[in-house]
């Protein structure tokens, strides 16, 4: 189920609740579940596909949030923390997989002992995450994306640029989303293809699925072969 189903589901209830509350007299008991109501309403169509803004929730460049974005979305942001952290320690599946060498695909990691080995560059795929502290702002890249979608074409290539450029000087890679299946698997396909790992995202994509458990929808691969229409118009073009 896509985010502005779960969100607008989240938004009728709370609707549903306050409304409720209301018409039982209680209505400052009332006033927490329609702020809350509102907020979901709002994420439920700024996520829609045919809208799409991400930087809505004021995620910026080093992954912080400001005050506005704390104040307005405080409880979409809390939850969509609580719910990465909680379900990190359902699954068993591990935080990261090494895709080839000097490049992993993983979920979000809040903790120290989630980011890969040798002190990686990291490139963060969510918007409703923070960066963690532990993460240098010099080596992070930000491509603020609604779960189950995709970051666009122009996000893409400038992440597989900018990817390539850590390795070539010697710095692994970490690319992750909430839990590492949709929207930074989209990346690391166009990643493997910008360093000839592989010749297609099509093959990318194959390799990563020997690797790693991923979930990867038709947004992505649409996007994915947008982002291969430009890249083929742009080489010819030069």
């Amino acid at each position: 189920m896509g985010i502005s189903k779960v969100t607008g589901v989240a938004a009728t209830t709370f609707l549903v609740i306050s409304v409720s509350l209301c018409e039982m007299g209680m209505r400052i008991v009332m006033l927490p579940f329609l702020a809350t109501s509102v907020v979901a309403f709002v994420v439920t169509v700024a996520s829609h596909d045919a809208i799409n803004l991400p930087w809505i929730l004021g995620k910026n460049s080093v992954g912080r949030f400001p005050l506005w974005s704390a104040i307005l979305f405080g409880p979409f942001l809390m939850l969509a923390r609580t719910y990465a952290m909680v379900k990190r320690y359902m699954r068993k599946e591990s935080v990261h997989d090494k895709i080839v060498e000097g490049l992993y695909l993983g979920g979000w990691p809040f903790l120290l002992k989630h980011l890969p080995p040798g002190s990686p560059s990291v490139i963060d795929c969510t918007c409703e995450l923070p960066r963690s502290s532990f993460v240098p702002a010099d080596e992070y890249l930000c491509l603020p994306t609604w779960d189950t979608r995709a970051p666009t074409p122009y996000q893409i290539e400038r992440a597989a640029h900018w990817a390539c450029e850590k390795r070539s000087e010697g710095k692994p890679v970490y690319v992750h989303c909430a839990f590492g299946h949709g929207r930074s698997a989209c990346v690391v396909c166009a990643i493997l293809v910008e360093l000839g790992i592989a010749e297609t995202w099509k093959d990318a994509e194959n390799i990563i699925r020997e690797r790693r458990k991923i979930k990867m929808n038709a947004l992505h691969r649409k996007t994915l072969e947008e982002w291969t229409k430009k890249r083929v118009s742009l080489k010819k073009g030069n």
